[in-house]
């Protein structure tokens, strides 16, 4: 079973209430799918497993962690490292990452599990400007994204990577990312399922290769482009 909030084990009452819950949420309208979704968040990023992320909640936010737990990081703590095969490596603070050029679009949510969530406000910083300003060598090949919950990564392409749908979003519905939703930065990127959106983000590493990240090591496509 999962865990709950204070990391106890969620036993077998505990996951058959939240499923009830779900089926509610479901039948009664987006307004109590999200307060419901908001309600488990807790409970969900303690649950390694996944499976309170199977609560059907309908067109809301699943919340998600592979570790357990995510220790938050706030304006004063965070930094985002761009490292690797570049001539320029750069660390950014958050209101670094502020004062560069703001890219906003809306587009859906897609999780390689099934639900989704629509028409998400999104705004922040595209991969391709952090990448210009590290200037990748010649040999460089992929990108790997690394979260601070110490665990995930995941890779693209140079050339995905690239993509003006791929941004280190700093917004969501007009809000600082939240912790819940893996901020205070995390990415973002539309053509592809949320597993290549990483949480938490702290470092963008400019590699040789395009190697499996930890989805992917776990039979996830590489590519992870939606309807593929």
């Amino acid at each position: 079973m999962g865990a709950s909030a204070d990391g106890a084990p969620v036993g077998r009452r505990v996951v058959l209430g939240l499923l009830g819950l779900g089926a509610v949420g479901v039948v009664t309208g987006s307004s109590v799918q999200g307060g419901l979704s908001r309600l488990l968040a807790p409970v969900q990023l303690r649950d390694p497993t996944g499976f309170t992320s199977l609560v059907p909640l309908g067109n809301t936010w699943r919340y998600y962690s592979v570790t357990g737990s995510v220790r938050p990081r706030d304006a004063t703590s965070y930094r985002l490292k761009v490292s690797g095969l570049v001539d320029k490596p750069a660390t950014y603070r958050l209101p670094d990452l502020q004062a560069l050029h703001q890219t906003a679009f809306t587009d859906d949510f897609h999780c390689v599990t099934g639900w989704h969530v629509p028409d998400v406000p999104w705004s922040g910083v595209r991969v391709a400007d952090l990448l210009d300003q590290a200037a990748p060598t010649a040999d460089a090949v992929g990108v790997r994204f690394h979260s601070f919950d110490g665990t995930y990564s995941v890779n693209m392409t140079l050339e995905q990577a690239r993509a003006d749908d791929v941004i280190v979003a700093l917004s969501m519905y007009g809000k600082p990312v939240t912790h819940d939703h893996g901020g205070p930065v995390r990415v973002y990127s539309g053509s592809m399922y949320g597993y290549k959106s990483t949480k938490w983000l702290s470092g963008i590493e400019v590699v040789r290769h395009n190697d499996p990240g930890y989805w992917e090591d776990r039979g996830y496509p590489l590519d992870g482009f939606i309807g593929e």
